[in-house]
């Protein structure tokens, strides 16, 4: 077979086999990531582009973020993700790829009455896979618990808690989100959420956001949010696109 007919065939059977399984669904665009896994023996693609304003003088663009999803088994998925950042401070920018991170996601429990749907998340960020501008000194791990409950055929209820560390420091930063997303249509939905970060030895911050999604067909799906901080050391707003597919 030639090798052009065989990827296109390999491609097309990647298609089928993703037709019988459920609607994609990703981690973005909220902060609240799904306890739901990538599907076996199936590639998960998400992409994002973002803005954000940090305060009067300071800015980050992020163009693109990918979070690269592998289903290993029904239980089990790996991850990547790579991005790529443009910052601006006062009249200083700099601009390269951000630590890559390698990760996990793994089942603990599925829904069952009013026991929620529970997944771990673990991700490391690798310190000197970056631009040199981005080097880390450590590796920085990050972990969190990501929950869901189905509250009726339109709603559902999401919250993760979990800490990271910045790969400078000891000092672990909590974290927890809640959202809320609903369908409107079979193809539309929103949500609303808010959430935070606790440095150990710092004031937390708070934040609250929402957005849409569009359900392009079974497999692909396209994103918009944004979102503003609650305290005066959150960032002012952000605003985001995403498109993520899977083969």
């Amino acid at each position: 077979m030639k090798p052009k007919i065989y990827l296109f065939t390999l491609f097309l059977t990647g298609i089928l086999y993703a037709q019988e399984n459920e609607s994609i669904q990703t981690d973005r665009p909220d902060q609240t990531e799904t306890p739901a896994l990538t599907p076996l023996k199936m590639l998960q693609v998400e992409t994002g582009f973002s803005a954000k304003k940090t305060n009067n003088d300071a800015s980050s663009f992020v163009l693109p973020s990918v979070l690269w999803k592998y289903g290993i088994s029904d239980n089990f998925e790996l991850r990547l993700i790579t991005e790529f950042a443009n910052n601006k401070s006062y009249s200083t920018r700099t601009s390269g790829m951000n630590p890559v991170l390698i990760g996990f996601k793994a089942k603990i429990i599925e829904e069952n009455g009013i026991i929620p749907q529970t997944s771990i998340i673990g991700h490391l960020a690798l310190p000197n896979v970056s631009s040199t501008k981005f080097k880390l000194d450590y590796l920085a791990p990050q972990f969190r618990f990501a929950i869901q409950h189905t509250l009726t055929e339109k709603i559902a209820l999401s919250y993760n808690l979990g800490s990271e560390w910045d790969g400078f420091t000891a000092e672990p930063s909590f974290i927890y989100s809640l959202a809320t997303g609903y369908s409107i249509t079979e193809k539309v939905e929103t949500y609303v959420e808010i959430f935070g970060f606790a440095p150990q030895n710092q004031k937390s911050n708070h934040n609250f956001d929402g957005g849409f999604t569009y359900l392009v067909s079974n497999n692909a799906m396209i994103d918009v949010s944004g979102g503003i901080g609650l305290t005066e050391n959150a960032p002012k707003y952000y605003f985001a696109l995403g498109f993520s597919f899977r083969i």
